[in-house]
């Protein structure tokens, strides 16, 4: 749809693709700018050793960060979004912003009818939009498109086409045909409907008002098309890009790295942790030393990204070096949740029926589909788990049942029914064994695949995922090329960081173990 169906185009008034693409990104960017701000020195809590005063900050640096922090955003949304595409901003319905638009196009237009029924016709609004008309038709050229460049010129000559209208041999009627051919020539071959339409319109105003709806539609085409060309070459800078913009941003925010600093500290501490557990009781001395030297930068990187995916989205702000993809990692989140619940459903229910469907061909599938239809928004505040896996419960069972029967086994008794319909429902309590052990599992494969993303083959599939291979392995794939882009970038900080974690995380075991 159009931007601005209804909207006379100025020459001061046009925005290029890529401007209408950072509309489109503005809450994000928004977001990013708030949240790394939290840990900006303004924003540090009184409690906070602080080795000097916050150092004022001007507007002007406030907006050069601003804009360094929006065109970081979006061209880390073109390289990591391979689905990205500029789209205009829609105002809400009832918004005042959209009346006050409406309003002001309406008067516009009912201008131009009331000047075009005058006796004679005045031209003066129409010959203005024909000289946008005319622009927008130049901006699609390329420097190659001589030719048709000197046909816009000549057809659409505003200074011949005043005087024609002053002496009322103006036939707009033409004008307006060329133009519609014009667009039909450099249109991409998906707005040949719109430019159909075109042509069975028949009175002016109408026809002029969808003639700058289809321009709308045009320039988001040619703005794709830009950003599709610069793809490949974006990728290969936008690492280097985006750690410049990043360096820049820390330059003038020098605390902004205090969140990431928490995060690898916890994931360092979690390392540790588990290091000591695995270490045999009547370790010490070297024993200890030897443990910790194995707490290496990349593993502990690892562990900080594993952490995402546990991340308490509400009332946790997110590390800054990550905070781009903060929607996309918590819909990994969202996913792996979702995954979990269908898995452990799906074990339960080969578990009831024995071997019979187990290799039963499309009944898993029908099975996941039922599952992932009734836990469509689960994670809404409305949504009730407990009355979804209930009906899920009496889906399984009626599904179960008539396979049993088509495949000439005995279907489920009451008694059975029952009993899977409670197991299914009680996979929403927290404490769910079952649950508790497919998650750990996709957590381990996870983690595997994280540890080994170097090597073109997943892991294996760890018992009782089969069920759920091909969706937890895609899962997989996205949240490692996510992980890997993020290290591409960032891993001079993380690096710096972790230089001094673990230093002093050395220190102090040396430490413990010459006490011991």
């Amino acid at each position: 749809m159009s931007q601005n169906p209804d909207k006379p185009h100025s020459s001061e008034e046009k925005l290029s693709g890529l401007e209408d693409g950072q509309e489109n990104l503005d809450d994000q960017d928004q977001s990013i700018r708030k949240q790394i701000r939290q840990s900006a020195p303004g924003s540090q809590r009184d409690d906070t050793p602080k080795s000097s005063p916050p150092r004022p900050v001007s507007v002007e640096e406030l907006m050069e960060t601003a804009k360094g922090v929006t065109n970081m955003a979006l061209a880390h949304e073109i390289v990591v979004n391979g689905d990205f595409q500029i789209k205009p901003a829609e105002l809400p319905e009832h918004s005042l912003e959209k009346k006050v638009r409406d309003i002001v196009h309406k008067a516009f237009w009912d201008c131009l009818e009331a000047q075009l029924k005058e006796d004679p016709p005045t031209y003066d609004h129409a010959i203005k939009l024909l000289g946008e008309i005319k622009e927008n038709l130049l901006s699609f050229l390329l420097p190659g498109h001589t030719r048709l460049r000197n046909q816009i010129t000549e057809v659409l000559d505003l200074d011949l086409i005043k005087q024609e209208a002053e002496n009322g041999a103006l036939d707009i009627s033409k004008l307006v045909e060329f133009v519609i051919g014009m667009m039909g020539t450099l249109c991409a071959p998906a707005r040949d409907e719109e430019i159909k339409k075109l042509k069975d319109i028949r009175e002016i105003v109408p026809l002029f008002r969808a003639i700058f709806s289809v321009l709308d539609l045009m320039k988001m085409d040619m703005a794709n098309f830009a950003v599709s060309s610069i793809r490949p070459k974006l990728m290969q800078q936008s690492a280097e890009y985006e750690r410049k913009k990043f360096q820049e941003f820390l330059e003038k925010q020098p605390n902004s790295l205090d969140l990431v600093t928490s995060w690898l500290q916890e994931a360092a501490d979690d390392l540790a942790k588990l290091r000591c557990k695995k270490l045999p009781a009547h370790s010490s001395g070297d024993g200890a030393t030897g443990g910790a030297s194995a707490l290496c930068s990349s593993a502990v990187q690892n562990q900080a990204y594993m952490k995402l995916l546990k991340w308490d989205h509400i009332n946790r702000p997110f590390p800054e070096t990550v905070l781009m993809d903060q929607s996309r990692f918590q819909e990994i989140q969202l996913e792996l949740e979702q995954l979990l619940l269908t898995g452990a459903v799906l074990l339960v229910t080969f578990s009831a029926a024995g071997s019979a469907l187990v290799d039963m061909p499309g009944f898993a599938e029908k099975i996941k589909t039922i599952v992932k239809v009734l836990l469509t928004g689960m994670h809404l505040p409305s949504f009730n788990l407990k009355e979804s896996l209930a009906t899920i419960g009496e889906k399984v069972c009626a599904e179960v049942n008539s396979c049993l029967s088509q495949h000439g086994f005995t279907p489920f008794t009451a008694e059975r029914e029952s009993v899977l319909k409670g197991q299914i429902q009680a996979v929403a309590s927290p404490d769910n064994t079952i649950c508790k052990i497919i998650d750990s599992r996709m957590q381990k494969f996870l983690e595997n695949y994280l540890a080994s993303s170097h090597q073109k083959s997943l892991p294996a599939i760890p018992g009782g995922l089969g069920p759920i291979q091909r969706e937890l392995e895609e899962i997989a794939v996205k949240y490692v090329r996510l992980v890997n882009y993020n290290k591409m970038v960032f891993s001079p900080y993380y690096d710096a960081v972790l230089g001094k974690i673990l230093t002093k995380e050395e220190s102090q075991l040396v430490e413990k173990s010459e006490e011991s």
